[in-house]
């Protein structure tokens, strides 16, 4: 398949320099990667994500988007190229701090959720951080309040339903404290009343969203920039509003324009 790269005139609107010490700052440079079947699943992505920006990553099956979020927090690594988190190269020294400050949250929150309570579940991360008892304790209920799961500290994850489990997965990252989200299908399987209360989660979030999806309804209501990725590569970035209104683009990239 071609790419389609759109005139710079559609590119993503350049942003004044990031003040010392923000927070929530993606940098990816010249990155490239191969599976050890020599699948090349990324071919030299360059990507600028902004502190609090709001950020759809859409594409077919099989462009990389799954490789390229793994890549965020040091999953996945061995590439060429560099990835930085507010100004920290992705490497096997920072994978710590690195993981602590990118909150990835899983399409199958079975892949997330796995110890015999919620509470336990969201205490996970702080708990191998080295964080005190007593904050993880507040911490645990800060996280839960934000996901609208107040009082489910004792439940049983795997009881719960696919639209609880997958805020109880929100909850374990939010209870890290990061600066970036990063979501993978967070709307996929879930009925009109999951994906209402997900995405009452994700509005109004202070920190750097970054979500592959297929759900371009959800782009329109909750993501202004789009990066469209196809066969690794990044043919389009820019404002959501008016690749959603590019039907030969969307086409182009195995996408459909959303229902009005």
């Amino acid at each position: 398949m071609g790419t389609s790269v759109l005139p710079a005139s559609q590119s993503a609107p350049s942003s004044p320099p990031i003040a010392p010490g923000t927070m929530g700052h993606i940098a990816i440079e010249h990155l490239h990667f191969a599976y050890p079947d020599g699948t090349e699943a990324l071919r030299g992505i360059e990507l600028d994500i902004r502190p609090g920006e709001k950020v759809a990553l859409v594409g077919p099956n099989g462009a990389g988007k799954s490789t390229l979020l793994l890549h965020l927090n040091g999953i996945l690594g061995g590439g060429h190229g560099s990835v930085s988190i507010d100004d920290t190269v992705v490497d096997p020294v920072s994978v710590k701090r690195i993981r602590a400050a990118v909150g990835l949250v899983f399409q199958d929150p079975d892949d997330q959720l796995f110890s015999p309570t919620v509470r336990d579940d969201v205490a996970f991360g702080p708990l191998h951080m080295g964080v005190p008892q007593e904050e993880i304790h507040h911490r645990v209920e800060r996280a839960l309040a934000a996901v609208g799961m107040t009082g489910m500290e004792r439940r049983v994850p795997h009881h719960l339903s696919l639209g609880q489990r997958k805020r109880i997965s929100v909850a374990t990252v939010l209870s890290m404290d990061p600066s970036i989200l990063v979501f993978d299908e967070p709307t996929a399987g879930l009925d009109p009343r999951g994906r209402r209360e997900l995405m009452a989660v994700m509005a109004g979030r202070p920190e750097t969203l970054l979500v592959s999806t297929h759900d371009l309804a959800m782009v329109a209501e909750a993501l202004p920039r789009t990066i469209i990725l196809d066969e690794g590569i990044v043919v389009a970035d820019g404002p959501s509003v008016e690749f959603l209104q590019d039907e030969t683009l969307l086409e182009a990239h195995g996408l459909e324009r959303p229902c009005s």
